[in-house]
């Protein structure tokens, strides 16, 4: 798209609204960037900017942000911010980070969303793709912004993109080559009214642009997913450890199997997958899937899903320390991954549980609480809720800090313990974000 000339206002002064601000300087346009913010992060970005020829404001959105053609939003601005209401009453058009990179994007699309599991499938998805000889890349919601490579993915290439639902709130023409939406369960509701059919909108519109050809992989055993929603003429492919399919991927005793048309293809044993439990093998089932399709060998798919080494943050083993096994999970931040998280592991637990509440149900994981946790540490914001909901359970104390845990931990944990981060929460009341959690929760083991 020819953007030569206009004006753009960019909402957020982070990582995809720098990103999308330096790519619309690259394609001729004057973008200006805005920030409530007085964060000093986002004052030194502001000066970053400054000193490109980019011009910035934080503190206030001043009617500067009106001055455009159309605006371009981070993920972190609710919907429902004045400033975006205020423009949908001027009739200024509003688009996502990954809509705007999408323009410029000359390769094949693999965007990956779902409740859990779309960092992991992400970086998965990718692994496949660039051991088999071919060139994935990654970005979105996984780390690097679209903006920042979407002009660099040439035309036989690839990108693997994790978007989340607030990424997908403004597209427009957004239209991945393959789209792999892995499971929808209540998250972030406090954004979207308390309303999960709100939510779950949200998440479709990664299909509502899909044509003849492109492709849909879409967990067939989640009765969340509406396909009504997906046009007639896009190619699914569902996946299902619960059933056999004729066109997808499925589990046939410990056989990872893919079918198209009722051709059948032994892709590997569960044995054979390095990432281990059930969610994990939805998420390789989903690879399977999309590798097929672009005509992989199955043999090489095998290969990639053996030796993949897993995601930061996402159930990553620390160290052991007197026999006491330490897990960050800390990219958990909602209730169904807990529920996965608690699933993964035999041994007794030791939890740390909290942060800041998105309206979070327990009762889902009450009874693998019950079945496997002896103690919880709740942290954070959330700390007296968590600990109204499991006292009658088990053993909740609530901490103020990684540090007291860290005081505590060895006392409280015996030889063969789990220790596990997995709050179920978001990170924001005491964290920069998860990764933050994550590094701040590792460094607190290597000191024990």
């Amino acid at each position: 798209m020819d953007i030569q000339g206009k004006k753009i206002s960019i909402l957020g002064a982070v990582r995809s609204g720098i990103s999308s601000a330096k790519l619309a300087l690259s394609q001729g346009a004057t973008p200006f960037v805005s920030d409530l913010s007085i964060d000093p992060e986002i004052i030194n970005n502001c000066n970053e900017l400054n000193d490109l020829g980019i011009k910035c404001e934080y503190g206030s959105h001043s009617d500067k942000v009106f001055d455009c053609d159309f605006i371009i939003t981070s993920p972190g601005v609710p919907k429902d911010a004045k400033i975006l209401i205020d423009a949908e009453n001027k009739g200024i058009k509003i688009v996502s980070e990954i809509e705007f990179a999408s323009w410029f994007c000359k390769g094949n699309i693999i965007a990956i969303t779902g409740t859990n599991g779309k960092t992991t499938t992400t970086s998965l998805c990718a692994h496949v793709i660039n051991s088999s000889g071919r060139i994935c890349y990654t970005a979105g919601n996984i780390g690097l912004p679209f903006s920042d490579i979407s002009t660099k993915v040439g035309k036989d290439e690839y990108v693997a993109l994790e978007v989340s639902s607030f990424q997908l709130d403004f597209i427009e023409q957004f239209k991945p080559k393959y789209s792999v939406l892995l499971n929808i369960t209540p998250d972030h509701l406090d954004r979207y009214e308390n309303r999960f059919d709100l939510y779950i909108k949200s998440k479709m519109n990664l299909v509502k642009n899909q044509l003849q050809g492109d492709i849909f992989v879409y967990n067939g055993d989640d009765a969340n997913i509406p396909v009504g929603y997906v046009n007639e003429k896009t190619q699914m492919f569902p996946f299902s450890i619960d059933k056999s399919l004729s066109n997808g991927c499925f589990l046939d005793d410990d056989c990872l199997v893919y079918s198209n048309r009722g051709t059948f293809s032994d892709i590997c044993t569960i044995s054979d997958l390095s990432l281990k439990g059930e969610h994990n093998m939805q998420n390789s089932l989903a690879v399977i899937n999309v590798a097929m399709n672009i005509g992989i060998h199955p043999e090489q798919i095998k290969n990639a899903l053996s030796n993949f080494e897993g995601v930061e943050h996402r159930l990553e083993f620390v160290k052991e320390v007197n026999g006491i096994t330490f897990i960050n999970d800390s990219k958990a931040t909602n209730v169904d991954s807990l529920w996965y998280a608690l699933r993964s592991f035999n041994d007794p637990i030791i939890l740390i549980l909290g942060g800041k509440d998105k309206g979070n149900d327990y009762n889902q994981v009450r009874d693998e609480v019950k079945k496997r946790v002896k103690l919880i540490y709740a942290i954070g914001s959330s700390g007296n809720k968590i600990y109204d909901f499991f006292k009658n359970y088990v053993r909740v104390e609530i901490v103020e800090s990684f540090e007291i845990i860290k005081k505590n931990i060895l006392h409280e944990a015996s030889l063969g313990d789990i220790v596990l981060l997995s709050p179920a929460c978001a990170s924001f009341d005491m964290f920069k974000n998860y990764e933050d959690r994550g590094v701040q929760f590792k460094e607190l083991v290597n000191r024990l």
